[in-house]
């Protein structure tokens, strides 16, 4: 059975644009894909604590050294690395917020990327253990970015996947959503149509 992780980042929760897209693309997966699971996070709902030095202590202390609090530390993160390696497909609602990513996405990131068990270190530099997987990434912005040196999205999250090992992303742009309401309809339309095409293509793959 395929496993479908949905990651939804906006302040907004389901109002957020970039929730939109990513819940429109997965109900269209969802339909041609009926025996498919589908696994929600909502890191708005449901926030995922900003990394302290005690939680980076957990991370790398044995788990025999643990103590109750780093126990449950541990265990809070390896939930979470076991939700994203059971999935097949990730998709990803992506909001820019002040030129970078949503803060709780961050701590997400900084709860996964965990030596030995997301990735490992090698003579030749780190090595991704979660290979496999295709990823999806709805980006909603106020303004236009793609392609410009203020899309500091883009490569971040591009980088940080691949250095998990996930390689296969594909993104999915809906910009100037906040110059004017012709644009944004344009550009939601346009994310639309390309959120079909994705569909259309899955169900044929």
């Amino acid at each position: 059975m395929t496993t479908l992780l949905q990651i939804n980042a906006s302040i907004q929760g389901e109002n957020g644009q970039s929730s939109q897209l990513a819940n429109r693309f997965v109900a269209g997966w969802q339909s041609r894909h009926p025996e498919g699971r589908v696994v929600r996070r909502d890191l708005a709902a449901d926030p995922v604590p900003h990394l302290t030095a005690a939680r980076f202590a957990a991370f790398l202390t044995p788990p025999e050294k643990h103590d109750d609090e780093q126990r449950a530390v541990a265990q809070f993160s390896d939930g979470l690395i076991d939700e994203l390696r059971q999935a097949d497909v990730v998709v990803l609602g992506l909001p820019m917020y002040n030129f970078g990513v949503p803060s709780q996405l961050k701590a997400y990131f900084d709860h996964i990327a965990r030596a030995g068990q997301t990735f490992r270190y090698t003579a030749e530099g780190p090595v991704g253990l979660l290979t496999g997987k295709k990823a999806y990434v709805f980006a909603a912005r106020g303004g236009l970015y793609q392609g410009s040196p203020l899309d500091t999205q883009t490569q971040y999250v591009r980088d940080f996947l691949r250095f998990l090992g996930i390689s296969d992303v594909e993104f999915i742009y809906a910009e100037g959503l906040a110059i004017d309401a012709a644009r944004r309809e344009s550009a939601i339309g346009a994310a639309h149509a390309q959120i079909a095409q994705l569909v259309e293509k899955r169900a044929a793959a």
